[in-house]
């Protein structure tokens, strides 16, 4: 994709160039038909800055790494999270992902040291157990929902890395309460981005329950602790004995809600990571042989073990490539506390300011040949090496609200990818449609279906 180039106005009052749209609606119309294809076309058409209106609402497309440098480094105290990150409240209540301020900053002091990369690596072996164990139940030419596969054996990793938790028949529980939950969240984003107040539950019936579901789940986590005699040193247990300036416990419906961000969040993202990386592999198997040349060459006739990462160099390219293709996260919402000048731009307080990962990641500015699944271009790193802008490839964020989990989901990725890879090659299924959902993360919408064929012997 090919961004038009627009002029700065010489004015920074006048306002970001954009489409007209109805004279009621402005352009809801037009993004809720598609959402990505709609903000594509914007930028192509109006430059690296865009103004679009949702009835009364105003919303700022910024796409340029320089631009987007400003919202989440330079002058990140201007903005809060917008408007839509309610319909997320919904679900994750007051947790690390939406929170603000001081309460917020408390929050991730208490819960970035259980992502610490030793502590990281301590969990690797639980990734590879996990891991195997679903690989084991896999047989020869069957056909499988690698999505729903994915969802289920991550889910098991981050509760038992996490939270000393063993969800079980629990995992379809929350699978299903997750379709439901991300099935509607477009509409309830709309929703929150066009109204100050909240649409009541009763009104969606599906989705309260849905959410009920996955706080019985994560309760039920909770209580199995409290009763346990033996203190574990993981992060459940640092928020079980976290005390505020008081010496008071964080209350019990702070502590479900943040046990339910990094329990929903540390497993989705990862899993939708691989689904798509798989897809991707399937349809470049020139690729997925350099894959397993390089896990024959490191791991031999064994499952790999944590030392065995920084040797794994193209699996890793492989997996930045894919997120640079389809982004887990594929967009993040900020809203303008007061007004400021962006590239020559006046933003008005309140404004909205969409920034997204699928426009960036895709702009032949910064990414020859943008379409092409290409690992070899992370061979070095870009940005060290000054091939493109810092903010031109930002999967996880940046910023103070960088995501606490990059380190955790990297490396449960790597190992997931080797540890599938060298036992089976998975074919994408004959007339099985993939199509993308933007929803909170960048689904799958029906999945990804594929046939397994095991290598003989392993790689």
């Amino acid at each position: 994709m090919t961004i038009a180039s627009v002029a700065a106005p010489k004015t920074p009052a006048r306002r970001p160039p954009g489409p007209k749209g109805n004279f009621l609606l402005g352009s809801l119309a037009a993004v809720s038909r598609d959402w990505l294809g709609f903000y594509e076309q914007c930028a192509r058409e109006y430059g690296d800055i865009v103004q679009v209106r949702f009835l009364h609402v105003p919303i700022c497309l910024l796409v340029h790494p320089r631009d987007i440098e400003y919202v989440l480094v330079t002058n990140p105290g201007n903005f809060t999270k917008s408007a839509d990150y309610r319909a997320l409240q919904r679900v994750l209540g007051r947790g690390l992902l939406t929170s603000e301020g001081t309460f917020w900053q408390r929050q991730r002091g208490l819960i970035q040291p259980a992502f610490r990369r030793e502590n990281i690596l301590s969990y690797a072996r639980v990734m590879t157990a996990a891991t195997t164990r679903m690989v084991d139940g896999w047989h020869n030419y069957e056909s499988r929902n690698l999505h729903d596969d994915l969802m289920r054996v991550t889910l098991e990793i981050v509760a038992e890395c996490l939270f000393g938790a063993q969800v079980g028949d629990a995992a379809e529980r929350v699978g299903k309460a997750m379709h439901v939950v991300t099935e509607r969240f477009v509409h309830d984003a709309a929703q929150a981005l066009l109204f100050p107040f909240d649409i009541p539950d009763f009104l969606a019936p599906r989705r309260r329950h849905a959410v009920s579901e996955l706080k019985d789940v994560i309760n039920g986590i909770i209580q199995e602790r409290r009763k346990s005699d033996q203190p574990r040193q993981d992060l459940l247990g640092s928020l079980l004995q976290a005390r505020d300036a008081n010496g008071s416990p964080m209350s019990d419906a702070q502590l479900r809600d943040e046990v339910m961000t990094l329990f929903l969040a540390g497993h989705e993202t990862t899993a939708i990571t691989l689904s798509w990386t798989f897809f991707l592999l399937a349809q470049h198997p020139q690729v997925e042989a350099l894959v397993v040349k390089e896990l024959r060459a490191v791991l031999g006739n064994r499952e790999p073990v944590p030392e065995d990462l920084p040797r794994l160099r193209y699996t890793e390219m492989v997996l930045k490539e894919a997120m640079r293709f389809y982004p887990a996260v594929w967009g993040i919402g900020r809203r303008a506390l007061a007004d400021c000048e962006i590239g020559g731009y006046r933003i008005s307080a309140g404004t909205n300011v969409f920034i997204l990962q699928w426009l960036t990641h895709r702009d032949s500015r910064f990414f020859r040949n943008p379409e092409a699944f290409d690992p070899e271009r992370w061979q070095e790193d870009p940005v060290r090496t000054g091939k493109i802008p810092r903010f031109a490839y930002f999967p996880f964020g940046g910023g103070p609200r960088v995501c606490v989990g990059a380190s955790f989901a990297m490396i449960e990725a790597t190992t997931l990818l080797a540890t599938i890879l060298r036992r089976v090659r998975l074919e994408c299924q004959t007339g099985h449609p993939v199509e993308m959902l933007p929803s909170v993360t960048l689904r799958p919408k029906h999945g990804v279906r594929v046939i397994v064929r095991l290598r003989h012997p392993p790689a």
